[in-house]
């Protein structure tokens, strides 16, 4: 053999060696990879995990927050219709009252009024008394006056001319 060979068959030798050395170096990354793909993981579950136990906190915060702030709204929303409607009711009843005031007899008026009232109803019965009820009415020619009279009662005067008005 010569001493190509010898250094060819060494070369051979040293290549396939560092073949199989390479080999369980990339058996070794092979195992690291997966188990770094393992820890990996983990570590990416584990700050997930956090993160949305963080976002849970927040959110029930927030949603506390957001009831608190309802009921502020619900409260002032409560409170103002409330005032709105006193005020329009108040400013109602001024409308109604100075409208009174202004369409209505005040208590001098009304006492002139029933005085006046009284004067009438005396000056009515006294008018009645005296021919007030009689039903006189245009007949014929437009200038005559009719009367109804009470055809039961007797006739007066001499020539019997005389008859009772309807009413008396």
């Amino acid at each position: 053999m010569n001493d190509e060979t010898m250094k060819c068959g060494l070369l051979m030798e040293t290549a396939q060696t560092h073949q199989s050395l390479a080999d369980g170096a990339l058996q070794k990354l092979r195992a690291h990879t997966q188990d770094l793909d393992v820890v990996v993981r983990d570590e990416i579950r584990r700050t997930l995990l956090e993160e949305l136990q963080l976002l849970a906190s927040e959110s029930k915060d927030a949603a506390r927050a957001l009831r608190s702030l309802a009921q502020s709204a619900n409260a002032r929303v409560a409170l103002w219709s409330i005032g709105t409607v006193t005020l329009c009711s108040a400013i109602g009843i001024a409308m109604i009252v100075a409208t009174a005031r202004w369409l209505l007899p005040s208590h001098a008026e009304i006492a002139a009024l029933s005085a006046q009232r009284d004067e009438l109803a005396v000056a009515v019965a006294r008018l009645e008394a005296r021919g007030g009820r009689i039903d006189l009415r245009h007949c014929g020619d437009p200038g005559r006056y009719c009367v109804r009279v009470d055809r039961k009662a007797p006739a007066f005067g001499q020539q019997a001319d005389y008859l009772i008005v309807a009413g008396y």
